[in-house]
């Protein structure tokens, strides 16, 4: 790892992982000088990955009877629609990060992110609760790594009266997810993993985790 490379994000190496029968190349990216991540844009990643990953989502996620999908914006909305696609369901609930005009009233959650700086917070808008309300929910997003937004999603949807039957991902990033969503995590459902990287003879290397 040269100085350039250590101050530019983007590094010159990509991580490779099957995501369900479907290679896809993922940059690994520096989020501080001795710690980096395998960097997924789902958005990136062309309409036939979508569906892919909606249909195989959507395969692990049918036996547990979801009656409508919640997802956070923003990469987690083409997985809501994509899975909801091939769930053969129409409705589906997007939660927000930004403050829309429609949403005064809104639930709101605080959530932290690694990918982005300080809290956030996710809104739901009130007059979409009647969709989550005594339904059976499935929450799904692009990559679960520290966990803290799912469990915002996941404790909003609560709010609003739904019982979360599921959670799908398309990645799981190493393990700190399992400790913050506690007993929760039990409901995750994953196409594949990736590990985090640090530096070691000039390159960065994944560091070992074992998934519980």
């Amino acid at each position: 790892m040269t100085d350039e490379t250590a101050a530019s994000p983007v590094t010159d190496q990509t991580w490779i992982v099957d995501v369900a029968g479907m290679d896809i190349h993922l940059p690994i990216v520096a989020i501080k000088p001795d710690f980096a991540i395998s960097l997924m844009m789902v958005i990136d990643l062309g309409v036939r990955f979508g569906e892919h990953v909606g249909a195989k989502l959507a395969g692990k996620l049918k036996p547990l009877e979801p009656e409508i999908v919640v997802g956070a914006a923003t990469l987690g909305i083409p997985v809501a629609i994509e899975v909801s696609r091939a769930l053969g369901l129409d409705d589906y609930v997007v939660l927000q990060k930004s403050p829309k005009i429609h949403l005064g009233d809104a639930l709101v959650q605080t959530i932290s992110s690694i990918t982005s700086k300080g809290e956030q917070r996710l809104l739901l808008d009130r007059r979409a609760t009647p969709l989550l309300a005594g339904k059976r929910v499935v929450v799904v997003d692009d990559v679960v790594a520290s966990g803290s937004s799912l469990k915002g999603s996941v404790e909003l949807v609560r709010k609003a009266g739904g019982t979360v039957v599921g959670i799908g991902v398309i990645l799981t990033e190493a393990k700190d997810w399992q400790e913050t969503l506690g007993e929760d995590a039990s409901l995750i459902h994953s196409l594949a993993h990736i590990p985090q990287f640090a530096p070691r003879d000039g390159k960065w290397e994944p560091i070992e985790d074992t998934l519980l």
